[in-house]
């Protein structure tokens, strides 16, 4: 069993909690946030003791990993201050907000032999994980173009004055939000980026960093690609992929912190149309125990280094190309 404190109990962070309750590969002996008026009681209520500041969770023995689920513009220093200590880190996501941020962080944990997971959770999806494999198979032939969507208004109540709205910690609208999740999953299903151009869109909510984004892509491989993430409009989320040889959507009816199914449509050439249909998984305990399971020298932690810092130089260059109208290599 690997023993993790968790850092931040807003409302990823709490999501956390309840994912880990009684889990027997990863357990919370600790939580760290500054305000315990406001969160005391939820750390009690899951048995956990409360600390104030990261670095005096951090002189608890027993803390083997730190889980951060803290404002963005934290993590780059947090993970420093995790590796440095010797302790294992997952980080919400973005891992940092510059390419340079992320080196540094990816860098110190190397050196410091601890893992480094991050919040990618919807690699785990259970259509995703399909989708995945149809493509490792060459089931589709090459890769052509691939779009996707993950819009919802969870978000939409966020005032203009909070983290999640400053264009400093949350550049580019909804990319920190939403847009990052399909970044990496075109990272990984599809590789590397090589161009991006962005709009950001400013129309209904005062938010200081905007409603929505929208990024085309251009990949090493020569596929292009498409995002669009939206935080005034009820949950859409979709991800199509179109090969030489035939194309796939998966169309989710739930966000991944609530139960739901989603389906897989697939389309060959010269062949008829399936539809397969996947019941809901918690993808973010599944990421969070296959982050143990790396701690524990089970397995290899299924995102690359080069994965992590090459998402967070794609945002960098999202939120360039937004502010500069132009089209940005990562």
């Amino acid at each position: 069993m690997v023993q993790a404190a968790v850092a931040g109990l807003g409302w990823w962070g709490r999501q956390v909690t309840r994912s880990l309750k009684g889990n027997p590969q990863l357990r919370l002996v600790r939580a760290i946030e500054p305000d315990g008026a406001a969160h005391g009681a939820f750390a009690q209520e899951h048995g956990v003791p409360l600390s104030a500041t990261l670095s005096e969770a951090l002189r608890d023995p027993a803390v083997e990993a730190v889980i951060l689920c803290t404002p963005h513009g934290l993590h780059a220093e947090q993970v420093l201050e995790v590796a440095a200590a010797k302790r294992h880190v997952f980080c919400e996501k973005p891992l940092a907000l510059s390419r340079a941020d992320a080196e540094r962080s990816v860098a110190a944990c190397r050196d410091a032999g601890v893992v480094l997971g991050i919040g990618h959770e919807r690699r785990f999806e259970p259509a995703i994980r399909r989708l995945r494999q149809m493509l490792r198979a060459g089931e589709l032939g090459q890769v052509l173009h691939v779009r996707a969507d993950f819009s919802h208004d969870k978000l939409a109540h966020v005032a203009a004055g909070d983290w999640r709205a400053d264009p400093a910690q949350a550049p580019a609208a909804a990319m920190t939000a939403m847009g990052v999740h399909l970044t990496d999953l075109f990272l990984d299903l599809v590789g590397p980026v090589e161009e991006v151009h962005a709009i950001t869109s400013h129309l209904v909510s005062g938010r200081p960093n905007g409603d929505g984004v929208s990024v085309h892509l251009r990949f090493a491989s020569g596929a292009s690609g498409h995002i669009n993430a939206v935080l005034e409009t009820p949950l859409y989320i979709s991800l199509t992929v179109m090969g030489a040889r035939g194309w796939a959507e998966i169309r989710n009816e739930t966000h991944p912190d609530t139960p739901g199914p989603a389906t897989l449509t697939v389309q060959a050439r010269g062949g008829d149309c399936r539809v397969e249909s996947f019941a809901w998984e918690n993808a973010t305990l599944l990421n969070l125990l296959a982050f143990a399971d790396a701690v524990q020298g089970r397995a290899d932690y299924p995102f690359t280094d080069s994965q992590k810092v090459a998402n967070v130089a794609v945002l960098e260059a999202v939120a360039r190309s937004a502010a500069t109208r132009a089209p940005v290599r990562p």
